[in-house]
């Protein structure tokens, strides 16, 4: 399979730029037994059913952009990957050159001094020379990493429309972007319908932009990300299959996180690392409907999508969003996809 076979033309003002004025005001393209709906999200709540289950993905963004200078000279910047432990962390850092190991940065307005010790792969170990946690360091100095392909410096607006309305497990440096569409009305009426929501927590981590650049799928190598499932979550599920509902991931990575955790055939809570690559061919086990934005062309996550919903359905499904104008990636519209 052919990294090029997941091509597809966007037009550059389709890529949103900001969210729309209210959560719940996006698009929703639906996709079921081979037919397509054009909707909109406010409708979510007449499009599931009272024995369902929503699956969402609680981790919240961090803080994690630090712009700064080589203490030898040079502007970089610096992305933490993830928090190690309260006084390290792992790191992309942008810079003409390389640091080396036992070099110093000197980050946010020489704020935060910073040691590296070394490399792993594209990321640099560093140790936050503060008596202050890495975590707590983030949230004072730290800029919001807003992805990518959106052009605007992150502002007030992105503080808060860049982070669900229940994110509460700090360690994501970006999004789990199919979430950002609920507000509190909308979970509070499809609690009210019956319908269960359940969370677990993926860090969703830099390499999620990442496009793969093998030509052969089969050689990409995938980043890895940490994910926690709860029991309550696990027993959700099964009592979901018991009462003939279906299990909705909202987002591709809940979705990720739940396969993950079921790859021996059984769902288990716990935490774990994952690098779980899915592509078509794929056979699902957990989850029955995944709501998901619009990916980036080449990406991991196209590839999954095209797994969940079909090669061809979901590249026509693409074709037919740019044709009618749909707006792409983190804060664009979205697509509820059955299996």
């Amino acid at each position: 399979m052919f990294t090029d076979e997941f091509n597809f033309a966007l037009p550059e003002h389709l890529i949103a730029q900001h969210p729309p004025e209210q959560r719940n005001a996006s698009r929703l393209l639906c996709l079921s037994g081979g037919g397509r709906v054009d909707s909109m999200f406010a409708n979510l709540p007449t499009l599931v059913r009272e024995q369902d289950l929503l699956v969402l993905n609680d981790a919240r963004v961090l803080k994690a952009r630090l712009p700064g200078v080589k203490e030898s000279g040079g502007k970089i910047e610096v992305l933490i990957e993830r928090i190690l432990d309260e006084h390290h962390a792992l790191a992309q850092i942008r810079a003409s050159h390389a640091p080396k190991p036992g070099s110093r940065l000197l980050l946010a307005d020489d704020h935060l001094p910073v040691t590296v010790l070394g490399r792993e792969r594209e990321f640099f170990n560093l140790r936050f020379d503060s008596t202050e946690s890495v975590s707590v360091l983030l949230e004072q100095y730290g800029q919001l990493p807003l992805p990518p392909y959106i052009t605007h410096a992150a502002n007030a607006e992105d503080e808060e429309r860049y982070q669900t309305v229940y994110a509460c497990q700090p360690g994501s440096v970006a999004a789990p972007t199919a979430g950002l569409h609920f507000d509190d009305a909308m979970l509070a009426a499809l609690r009210a319908q019956g319908t269960q929501l359940a969370y677990l927590t993926l860090h969703v981590g830099a390499g999620t932009f990442q496009p793969v650049r093998a030509d052969n799928v089969r050689d990409h190598v995938m980043h890895s990300e940490r994910y926690a499932i709860p029991q309550a979550t696990v027993d959700a599920i099964l009592q979901t299959r018991a009462r003939g509902g279906r299990v909705i991931a909202v987002g591709t990575t809940s979705l990720r996180a739940l396969e993950s955790a079921a790859q021996i055939g059984k769902l288990r809570a716990g935490e774990g690392e994952t690098s779980i690559f899915i592509t078509p061919g794929y056979q699902f086990n957990v989850a029955d409907v995944l709501l998901t934005n619009f990916h980036l062309p080449k990406s991991t996550l196209l590839m999954l999508v095209c797994a969940f919903g079909g090669m061809e359905a979901m590249l026509a499904a693409y074709s037919h969003a740019v044709e009618r104008q749909y707006r792409f990636f983190s804060y664009g519209d979205a697509m509820l996809i059955e299996r």
